[in-house]
């Protein structure tokens, strides 16, 4: 995986890139993971390009916006509103977690803190199980470090690592 660079950021989002990178290192069958805003900005993603079986499966689908994690934050934060805007008519109080199986790959969407979302877009074979324990612990680990100033600096991050001037 390539990792974006962590030079210059606190040590709580030192950390938070390292719970990501160690969630996708760690259960098989992740292909790409973001953590998204509650204004569904991307805070924090990570594509499992190290993973072979990932990498395979990415360049059998055909062509088009799939598996990147700017989409699959895209994706995360449009069901993170649907799925609030149900549960609020609803009244059945906050949403903890959504799950959508395909025929080729699932979707997990998990609520962190304050709105904030961990997506995890996951191949056919992943074992859902695994997948939402390991999310449900980087959730416990995330959620009391995801402070509006943390959240500023992984944008800010994340803005640098796009324009070049990191790493």
């Amino acid at each position: 995986m390539t990792a974006p660079s962590t030079f210059g950021l606190s040590s709580e989002a030192r950390n938070l890139h390292w719970l990501l990178t160690n969630l996708v290192e760690e259960v098989p069958g992740i292909q790409s993971v973001a953590v998204v805003s509650s204004d569904g900005l991307l805070l924090l993603s990570s594509d499992a390009a190290h993973n072979e079986e990932a990498r395979q499966a990415r360049e059998a689908r055909p062509s088009g916006p799939r598996g990147s994690s700017a989409d699959l934050a895209t994706i995360v934060s449009g069901i993170g509103s649907l799925t609030v805007g149900a549960a609020k008519l609803m009244a059945f109080g906050g949403v903890k977690h959504t799950m959508i199986a395909m025929d080729e790959g699932s979707l997990f969407v998990m609520s962190i803190s304050d709105g904030s979302l961990l997506g995890v877009h996951g191949s056919a074979n992943c074992d859902m199980s695994v997948v939402a324990y390991h999310m449900a612990l980087f959730v416990g680990r995330a959620g009391h470090v995801l402070t509006p100033e943390l959240r500023s600096e992984l944008r800010q991050s994340l803005e640098s690592d796009s324009t070049g001037s990191i790493g």
